[in-house]
């Protein structure tokens, strides 16, 4: 036996089967051919939009952006917001509260308007207007009564401030809005509304509402 012969029997091949993989190995492939494929009309080809990236990221640019402009004028200490004058906190307090100023025809309860305006702040009625929204807040730290009235341009905002003292009237002047802060006795009333309401009805009528020392 040969040497190869040996060494195939320790591997597990014998000469058969090698000469079996050899003819295998000679066997003809065929070349590999495309198939032709039919034309396209470039009129019946709808294009597809790319997907838009990078919403998100912009969307958090965006609001990094609003939230930036919303503390100008802010000051933080220990977690407490400081504003730079009664007008900024008060209009700040109107942008965390946009579902009061909505046009509705439904006043709020003899009930609830006694509750938020106790007879020691102001004997209130609807004769300044239509009342449809009466809440208690905080401004400068102290409970104020934010109440919201129908005026014949839209809402207008009345924030009664019994503790909240200022030395002279402060006007309020925006794109969309006009009002102003009034010294009221020993406190201060605000009164906001649409650029085109006229305010000296309600103003008239808020003042000579009020009850605390005047």
């Amino acid at each position: 036996m040969t040497t190869r012969e040996t060494d195939n029997e320790a591997n597990g091949t014998t000469p058969e089967f090698e000469q079996r993989i050899a003819r295998a190995l000679e066997l003809p492939v065929p070349e590999l051919r495309m198939p032709e494929l039919p034309e396209i009309d470039s009129d019946k080809v709808v294009a597809i939009k790319p997907r838009r990236r990078g919403i998100a990221p912009v969307w958090l640019a965006m609001a990094a952006s609003l939230a930036l402009v919303a503390i100008v004028g802010v000051r933080m200490f220990g977690g407490v917001a400081e504003y730079d004058s009664l007008a900024e906190e008060i209009l700040a307090h109107l942008d965390h509260e946009p579902y009061a100023l909505r046009v509705t025809d439904k006043a709020v309860s003899d009930d609830r308007l006694t509750r938020i305006v106790p007879s020691n702040l102001a004997t209130l009625d609807h004769s300044a207007g239509l009342i449809t929204y009466a809440q208690n807040c905080k401004i400068r730290g102290k409970v104020s009564p934010h109440l919201v009235i129908q005026g014949k341009s839209g809402p207008v905002t009345v924030i009664l401030m019994p503790q909240v003292r200022v030395q002279s009237a402060e006007t309020i002047e925006g794109e969309s809005i006009h009002g102003a802060i009034l010294p009221v006795g020993d406190g201060s009333i605000a009164i906001i509304g649409e650029k085109d309401e006229d305010l000296e009805p309600i103003q008239r009528s808020i003042i000579d509402s009020v009850a605390w020392s005047t």
